[in-house]
């Protein structure tokens, strides 16, 4: 009997849940000639919300009143140094309140967003600014030192090409920049008329991701795909109304914490707490202090809440809904009981992918569904390759199985694709379950799964990543990008680069073999140095296992499969060297069996 009761009450919830969701599945996609954009429906909400409070970040506060009128100035400024419709502009800072101006007066001219990951530098900031050619770039004085060390690689010469705010140091604006903020005051603060003659099928934002080969990819986003990202899953996952109020501290350049989170929130009257970085220490006190009832997460921001001590702060907490990415099933339990959060909105898709999933139904440790038509295939993981029947079609997995996951490419669910033809070439399969057919590969492995009742819409549960890209603190790693980059140490003949787990930390560390022709004298300094310098932390090996000679296939292929699975353990490591850099350490140290005991025991604090 307690049985039947828990399925109807289930089925009433469901059907309670489906009577909020299909009034938001209105939502049209507009074509590409339509003129609408973030920033006309920004405008619009503006207009709406005048008086409603939109962002408060270290102390200062805007109403959507305020903040319009400071874009628009901005826009102004801009304009004045060339910046025009359809121009690349790249955007380089921490998440700060000037982040989030730069990136609206950009759209509301009609250029396109190059969003760039501030951890990068040299090389890696080089390529990513020229994928796009973009002619401005504004940064934050936070980052002067990185973009001096690279102006010349850099190649902007026109004039106004960097653009330049102060971050609260009395620091000077250096001479081969304008600053961004002096004179803003001055400018007109009405809307720009250009802002209402941009379409759906501009580009509004270029956001890099690190596929599965060599430097980042700078995936295109227009308009169309944003408000879809943005409002949609606003209004389907977090539901937003005008009254609620998000704790953001996502970095802005990543979709989720752009699109379903900043986006999502400044498009329907909500407001934003905006933080630098997450700070477990700090979290829920700012709960507390700036009452957001909503969060934009990643699965390990939660894992780290999950190993903090009890705080007075997180009773009674106004928590009540979230939405992101990559929340393990081992921490969604103990997370959902521990801090009282009713709504658990996990979400599926990357910038430049075609297909998106949502857990509308608050069905735990799933990723939702979608409305998308998708097949899961048969795909061998040791050779790197979808596998084919007799007639040369790809086998769809059973259910419960696991499968690389394909998003149709349709009309109404398009693949933009890259700055690059051939990486976009790439990411096409043809032929798939009838010819001429074409889909999208996400280089994912996904199951469908039972989660009772559900409308008929079929579940999904994501399982791992395929190729040569891994997760780790949250960033996909690019395991050739890292490679290229190790390939340069003198004493290093070849790096094989994979991702390795650790116990109780979230994707997977990076971990390098290493072929050298004398691994006892081997320069670890030096090496040290290099990855310092050419690579953000999360692209950094946490492991290095140094051997003469590297496994390849017959067609010269680094075989990773087998170093995956021996690991970083001892007795499968077959004598050979291998180093450990501790979590949060500055230097790599040959690993023991302390350290060996703690990284199995989930306390190394990784």
């Amino acid at each position: 009997m307690g049985g039947l009761v828990s399925n109807i009450k289930e089925v009433l919830r469901v059907l309670g849940e489906a009577r909020q969701i299909l009034p938001a599945l209105n939502f049209k996609m507009p074509g590409h000639e339509e003129a609408i954009s973030l920033a006309s429906v920004f405008e619009d909400t503006v207009a709406e919300h005048a008086d409603r409070p939109l962002l408060l970040f270290e102390g200062r506060e805007w109403t959507y009143s305020e903040f319009n009128g400071a874009v628009n100035q901005l826009a102004r400024v801009l304009q004045a140094q060339g910046v025009a419709r359809g121009d690349s502009v790249a955007l380089f800072m921490e998440n700060r309140a000037e982040f989030i101006l730069s990136l609206m007066a950009v759209l509301k001219l009609g250029a396109g967003c190059a969003l760039i990951n501030n951890s990068l530098s040299g090389a890696g900031l080089v390529h990513c600014v020229q994928a796009t050619g973009a002619r401005h770039f504004i940064l934050g004085d936070e980052r002067r030192e990185v973009v001096a060390a690279s102006r010349q690689a850099l190649g902007l010469e026109n004039e106004g090409a960097y653009l330049w705010f102060a971050d609260g140091s009395g620091a000077d604006c250096p001479d081969w920049c304008v600053d961004a903020g002096d004179g803003m005051d001055q400018q007109d603060s009405d809307n720009l008329p250009i802002t209402r003659d941009i379409t759906a099928g501009e580009t509004a934002f270029y956001i890099f991701t690190s596929g599965t080969t060599g430097l980042p990819k700078a995936a295109i986003m227009l308009h169309r795909k944003a408000l879809a990202a943005s409002t949609v899953l606003g209004r389907l996952g977090f539901r937003v109304k005008p009254e609620d109020r998000l704790y953001l501290c996502l970095p802005i350049y990543h979709i989720t914490g752009l699109g379903p989170g900043l986006l999502a929130f400044m498009l329907s009257g909500g407001s934003v707490f905006l933080r630098r970085q997450f700070s477990a220490s700090n979290f829920w006190a700012e709960v507390q202090q700036y009452r957001t009832n909503s969060f934009i997460y990643v699965g390990e921001i939660c894992r780290y809440l999950n190993q903090q001590p009890m705080r007075p702060e997180e009773q009674h907490n106004p928590l009540e809904k979230m939405l992101g990415n990559g929340l393990r099933p081992d921490v969604w339990d103990a997370f959902k009981s521990r801090f009282g959060v009713e709504r658990i909105c996990e979400i599926y898709g990357s910038s430049e992918g075609n297909v998106s999933f949502a857990n509308l139904f608050n069905k735990d440790k799933t990723i939702g569904a979608t409305f998308a038509k998708v097949a899961l295939v048969r795909y061998d993981q040791e050779n790197d390759e979808i596998l084919r029947d007799a007639s040369g079609r790809c086998m769809e997995v059973t259910p419960g199985e696991p499968g690389l996951l394909l998003g149709e490419i349709t009309r109404d669910y398009a693949f933009d694709g890259y700055t690059n033809r051939d990486a976009t070439a790439k990411k096409i399969v043809a032929d798939v379950l009838k010819h001429g057919d074409q889909w999208f590969n996400t280089g994912d492995l996904v199951r469908e799964v039972d989660v009772g009742f559900a409308l008929g819409l079929r579940h999904f549960q994501f399982v791992d990543r395929t190729g040569d890209t891994f997760r780790w603190r949250a960033e996909n790693v690019s395991t050739n990008e890292v490679a290229e980059v190790l390939n340069q140490h003198p004493q290093i003949n070849i790096a094989n680069v994979y991702g390795v787990e650790i116990e109780g930390a979230e994707g997977r560390a990076g971990m390098a073999a290493l072929a050298v022709e004398a691994p006892d004298e081997f320069d670890l300094e030096a090496f040290t140095r290099l990855v310092d310098a050419e690579l953000p932390a999360y692209a950094r090996p946490v492991f290095i296992r140094l051997q003469q000679n590297l496994e390849t296939t017959g067609t010269f292929k680094l075989v990773k499969t087998q170093l995956r699975e021996q690991s970083y353990h001892p007795d499968q490591v077959e004598g050979d060297i291998v180093f450990v850099r501790p979590a949060n350490g500055s230097a790599y140290q040959r690993l023991d069996e302390s350290i060996y005991e703690r990284l199995c025991q989930g306390t190394a604090g990784y």
